[in-house]
């Protein structure tokens, strides 16, 4: 690791992941598989994302990303309780969120490596990585998959939430086309993409913005919008269940190829009314519960970044029971 690259002291750890690694004691009711892991730094990210508690301009806690708690560690211990919990079957995959700052891209390069040297476990990075050379830095560096975030389904709402209205450094196209280079470099496949339901737009807009992804090779992994204290947007509803079960779905046929956009119905508020199969497919799609699991990288399941455990839950972190599975049919009004 050369001095450009040296190590950062500390690193933030997802409140969930640091019980399950040891770091600190507590009760789960559903335990993280990946390993969530945040690079540190005083003050917020350069950025101003409406709807994030990291936003240059927000009020929330430094230590708040979505609605979970990222408490700060040594990095060296952490890198020895991963490596403990990765031996022990807790822990398959290894996720670091990167805040964006003048140092962060050098700080990620000398995590991954400082992991790598450790950790036997699959890593994937969710970061603005700003140019294609970069994106080449990462996967020699080890990095298995990459994340690039859109987070909103059209290029005007983009714009107002992390754009240029927003006073964000974002730009639709220009995440368009690091996509696409990250495609090329990583693999279809190996590249994912954060979209937050909620933010305004149609179900119209947002298949369509999956179906383009997935066209891309891009993973689309679905979040639902949370109002978060002291940003922009803490006033906004989250979405309703039924519109977030819709979107689910259809993603879902999307993803596996079992339906295309251009196959589903809508009506004149954008609203899916067919997807694009027979009921038959629909039913056993359903009643086997995967739309509504936590959907990215393989092994995250992510618990509660959305959602109070007492529910409504947007994405479930494990299998659904058959209550629940219920439930989702009546959300989609199949039931």
């Amino acid at each position: 690791m050369t001095n450009m690259e040296k190590l950062p002291t500390k690193i933030r750890v997802s409140l969930g992941t640091a019980i399950v690694i040891g770091l600190i004691k507590g009760k789960l009711d559903a335990a993280p598989t990946t390993a969530y892991l945040m690079t540190y730094r005083r003050g917020k990210c350069t950025a101003n994302c409406g709807f994030c508690p990291q936003a240059r301009e927000s009020s929330s806690r430094a230590d708040m990303l979505s609605r979970i708690s990222w408490p700060v560690f040594p990095t060296q211990r952490v890198i020895e309780s991963l490596e403990k919990a990765v031996v022990d079957g807790k822990i398959k995959r290894i996720c670091i969120q990167a805040l964006n700052y003048p140092e962060v891209f050098t700080e990620l390069l000398a995590f991954v490596k400082a992991i790598r040297h450790r950790v036997n476990a699959p890593i994937s990075i969710s970061c603005q990585p700003l140019n294609k050379e970069n994106l080449r830095l990462l996967a020699e560096a080890g990095v298995e998959r990459v994340g690039i975030a859109l987070d909103a389904a059209t290029e005007p709402l983009f714009d107002k939430v992390k754009g240029t209205l927003a006073g964000g450094p974002y730009v639709w196209k220009k995440q368009f086309r690091l996509l696409d280079e990250a495609v090329k470099i990583f693999g279809k496949g190996k590249v994912s993409t954060h979209l937050i339901v909620g933010l305004g737009e149609t179900e119209r807009e947002m298949v369509e913005t999956i179906q383009q992804c997935v066209d891309m090779g891009v993973l689309p992994a679905l979040f639902a919008f949370t109002p978060i204290a002291g940003t922009v947007l803490e006033n906004n509803p989250q979405p309703p269940i039924e519109k977030y079960r819709r979107i689910q779905t259809a993603r879902h046929l999307i993803v596996n190829g079992m339906a295309r956009y251009e196959n589903m119905r809508f009506d004149e508020n954008g609203c899916i009314v067919d997807f694009g199969v027979n009921r038959e497919t629909l039913l056993s799609i359903v009643e086997g519960g995967k739309p509504f699991l936590t959907s990215g990288c393989p092994n995250c399941n992510r618990p509660y970044y959305n959602e109070k455990p007492s529910g409504p839950l947007y994405n479930y972190p494990r299998r659904l029971s058959e209550k629940e599975i219920l439930l989702a049919k009546m959300e989609l009004g199949l039931a």
